[in-house]
């Protein structure tokens, strides 16, 4: 059985990745940590949770806690999941990790530590379902081509930190593969004022912080008369839960290196 570790334990995402990683019989919740000044460092993590008691005490810091499990899972700060990322290739120990707004340097830096040490899930999203429609949004953009514009608009709770959200960033990617485009060269993030007619080739990727929306992701295809709508809502964070204890349960034996959950769910190839 896999013995798995989660990192900001107390948190939101924390507490249902400790959710789920007990539900499912393939892991182990094997311990839990938080920042040394967190409030709840020193409680049951199931019970600081609200689904009762685990014998799993949240603990000061992963390295109290970076030898007794196989793999970490981190949804965290882009900041601290590098931290994390040194101690695990410090320890030869797998990671998964959700965390959003990794730059572009991070991730290389991430890549490197990982095909050096330890096996690596990294996903902007890990929902099943979302997965998915980074495909369908690839196999679309490249079906319509140039004659439609590809808008994205995503919706997150007003306590997030990054935007655009990692998903979105990623539909984007995967739009612009299907188009034969460089999302850092088209992508379009503020439209404000005299902004003139649109290009032919940006992605407008546009952000909305309200209220407690879990997470919500539209595509548009528009076109002359006509446009296509691929949308994805999420109404529980225990579908980006889920997905991460099956790519935890995946990752423990495979070899060192950088995977996503195209790999984990079978869709590198779709």
């Amino acid at each position: 059985m896999t013995r798995v570790i989660v990192a900001g334990a107390a948190g939101r995402m924390g507490q249902r990745i400790s959710y789920m990683v007990r539900q499912n019989p393939d892991l182990e919740l094997a311990a839990a940590f938080e920042r040394p000044d967190n409030p709840a460092v020193g409680k049951d993590v199931g019970e600081n949770g609200g689904f009762g008691t685990t014998g799993v005490v949240i603990s000061p810091g992963l390295e109290s806690v970076i030898d007794q499990g196989d793999v970490i899972i981190d949804f965290t700060f882009h900041t601290a999941t590098m931290e994390f990322a040194k101690t695990a290739a410090a320890h030869n120990t797998a990671m998964v990790i959700g965390t959003t707004g990794l730059s572009q340097d991070e991730l290389a830096e991430l890549k490197g530590l990982a095909e050096g040490a330890f096996p690596c899930v990294q996903s902007p999203n890990m929902a099943v379902g979302v997965n998915v429609l980074f495909k369908l949004v690839e196999k679309t953009a490249a079906i319509l081509g140039d004659a439609y514009d590809v808008e994205i608009v995503e919706a997150h709770h007003r306590m997030k930190k990054d935007a655009p959200s990692g998903t979105a960033i990623k539909l984007g990617e995967m739009a612009a593969s299907g188009l034969g485009r460089d999302l850092a060269e088209v992508g379009v993030y503020e439209r404000h004022g005299i902004i003139g007619e649109r290009s032919d080739k940006e992605i407008g990727i546009q952000t909305i912080r309200a209220g407690d929306i879990v997470g919500e992701h539209t595509v548009y295809f528009a076109g002359a008369g006509e446009r296509i709508e691929l949308v994805h809502r999420a109404h529980s964070r225990d579908n980006f839960a889920r997905g991460a204890a099956v790519a935890a349960a995946w990752v423990t034996d495979k070899d060192n290196g950088l995977y996503t959950m195209f790999d984990v769910l079978g869709l590198a190839d779709f």
